[in-house]
């Protein structure tokens, strides 16, 4: 899978990566009073924003071949950079009318990253488990 993925990166993750961010910042950026009404709780929208978000930067990670650290340490590399934008996030909303910054909100960000993460760990292990046999 990750051979597969590494070989078509632009097009199966650099590029879902990079329109998904955009998506994701340009939602934050809306005051509150555009934003649609989809009655699911606000963390809910966190929770599942960004296990998104982590799992297309694990991969990410995974399949470029710039830094050989970074590819070596993607987990740990994605929890840091998706916790660092999602208190930034936090603090940009400061700044967009309606919006609030919540500290709970960045807690969910944060569990939704650990998800994230053991999701592409998990299909990861279960991929190379299913090579050997």
């Amino acid at each position: 899978m990750l051979d597969y993925l590494e070989k078509h990166k632009t097009r199966l993750v650099y590029l879902p990566l990079i329109i998904y961010w955009l998506i994701l910042l340009i939602a934050t950026s809306l005051p509150g009073s555009d934003m649609p009404d989809i009655h699911v709780s606000d963390k809910i929208e966190h929770f599942t924003g960004y296990a998104i978000l982590t799992i297309l930067i694990t991969f990410t990670l995974l399949v470029q071949s710039k830094y050989k650290i970074v590819k070596e340490k993607a987990y740990l590399a994605t929890m840091i950079i998706v916790s660092v934008y999602a208190a930034l996030d936090e603090l940009h909303q400061l700044f967009i009318p309606g919006r609030d910054c919540d500290i709970f909100d960045w807690t969910t960000d944060f569990l939704a990253a650990c998800f994230g993460i053991l999701v592409v760990y998990s299909l990861v292990k279960l991929v190379r488990i299913k090579a050997k046999i």
